[in-house]
């Protein structure tokens, strides 16, 4: 009889995967998770470090999330969110609204991550062609960034795996330069700069802006880039382009939102809001497929009159505002806080440790951390900072030796990086660190 593994091979296509590698690192069978850990059918325990994909934010299995979900799932399981609601989504929206930076109050459902960002670009779009700024066509996004995988998502990310091949087929995006902490060109560092790097996204809009319906970013991490953080004053330079031009502001929270950067939300961090939020992993705890944008008042004002001016957002989701995912949310929100307090009281536990391991190693170029996100980046010349030769798969050969040993590393190219579950213990904390150090050594010490 065929195994599971075997089985998943006859018929899966797996995400963002040469399958090929599959035929020496087989698919993995998971059996059930309980808090951090993942355990296999073999028996074997995995410490989920990078919360599966960045969306496990309280632990597999968390025992209140689950119990809602499972009362949910008795009443009702999904409804048309066309001229129909229900009590999960209107609590959700309301908790949320006391929490969310300053202006956001209004709030659309979608199922996933790329389909809000895609949803937000068109409301950006549609608000400028019905406010008389029939000119506002294009959009700006950072360097690196990384916005999801559907068309216009993936048009406005500048990640060369993902976007690469696709450039025939995507939009005409307005490319301002990233901040660059560690390769800073102005020879500064995050923590005591003046945010020099922010002199390209002034010349961009000066010469775009009145054409430009939205700039899009991911504040203050570019996850898919390798984990590149930068200071909250970028944010709050680029709030003020974008009011200067009247450019919205759409914050791409997916993978920041909900205690990942030490705040709520990143935008915390820089004291300003965005116009346009996005939000999902962590929104249902990694329980279920669910995503939002929330706006504001004014944009959502645009889009109110009668059926017969084609004003309404006509957008939409079969899933939107599924119950059983709102309910995962809400129970989220019942206990984030206590998780978020434990999480800031680990932070710099996390990070010293961190350094005291890794710093040292001739080929650790950098640690950079915000939140319990810590990430290592691993170069060829600690000196001139000259990266490994990508074909060489530095990060992939790491992670399969830590794989072995337990532990779910999953690097981004040559970065490895932790982004664990709010609530790992400092005992867990030594444990993976020691394995991703003996690993690195292992792999790199020849």
């Amino acid at each position: 009889m065929k195994s599971i593994a075997e089985k998943d091979l006859e018929y899966i296509w797996h995400p963002c995967s040469q399958m090929k590698d599959y035929e020496e690192l087989k698919p993995i069978t998971i059996e059930r998770g309980e808090g951090i850990y993942l355990y296999g059918a073999d028996g074997k325990k995995y410490y989920d470090v990078i919360s599966s994909w960045w969306c496990n934010l309280l632990g597999h299995c968390n025992p209140h999330i689950s119990d809602e979900l499972k009362k949910q799932a008795d009443k009702l399981e999904h409804v048309i969110f066309a001229n129909f609601t229900h009590e999960q989504a209107v609590r959700l929206c309301e908790r949320l609204a006391k929490i969310l930076p300053e202006g956001l109050c209004k709030f659309n459902f979608t199922d996933n991550g790329s389909s809000a960002i895609e949803a937000a670009m068109k409301v950006s779009f549609q608000y400028h062609a019905q406010t008389g700024n029939l000119q506002k066509t294009r959009f700006m996004a950072l360097t690196d960034a990384y916005h999801g995988e559907t068309i216009g998502a993936l048009s406005v990310g500048d990640c060369d795996l993902y976007t690469k091949l696709y450039k025939p087929i995507l939009m005409d995006i307005l490319r301002v330069e990233a901040p660059d902490c560690y390769r800073c060109k102005y020879g500064k560092c995050r923590e005591n700069c003046a945010c020099e790097c922010a002199k390209n996204a002034e010349e961009m809009f000066e010469k775009y802006g009145n054409e430009t319906a939205a700039f899009l970013v991911e504040p203050l991490l570019q996850g898919s880039a390798g984990m590149k953080i930068y200071p909250p004053l970028f944010l709050k330079k680029i709030r003020e382009l974008c009011d200067k031009y009247n450019v919205h502001l759409l914050a791409d929270e997916i993978a920041t939102g909900f205690g990942r950067t030490g705040k709520m939300f990143a935008f915390n961090h820089a004291g300003v809001s965005p116009d346009i939020m996005c939000l999902s992993k962590g929104l249902t705890g990694g329980y279920m497929p669910m995503a939002m944008f929330v706006t504001t008042q004014k944009i959502y004002d645009a889009f109110y009159d009668d059926y017969s001016t084609g004003k309404a957002f006509m957008h939409s989701h079969t899933y939107s505002g599924n119950p059983l995912a709102c309910s995962c949310a809400n129970a989220v929100l019942d206990i984030l806080d206590n998780a978020l307090a434990k999480a800031q009281n680990n932070e710099k536990y996390f990070n010293e440790m961190i350094k005291s391991k890794f710093l040292s190693h001739s080929n650790v170029g950098e640690v950079r951390h915000i939140g319990l996100i810590n990430a290592i980046e691993l170069v060829k010349n600690k000196e001139t900072k000259e990266p490994f030769d990508s074909k060489l798969r530095t990060g992939y050969r790491i992670y399969k030796k830590a794989l072995k040993r337990g532990v779910i590393l999953r690097p981004l190219g040559d970065v490895i990086y932790f982004n664990p579950p709010l609530i790992i213990s400092r005992d867990d904390m030594d444990y993976v660190t020691d394995i991703a150090k003996a690993c690195l050594c292992e792999i790199l010490d020849v």
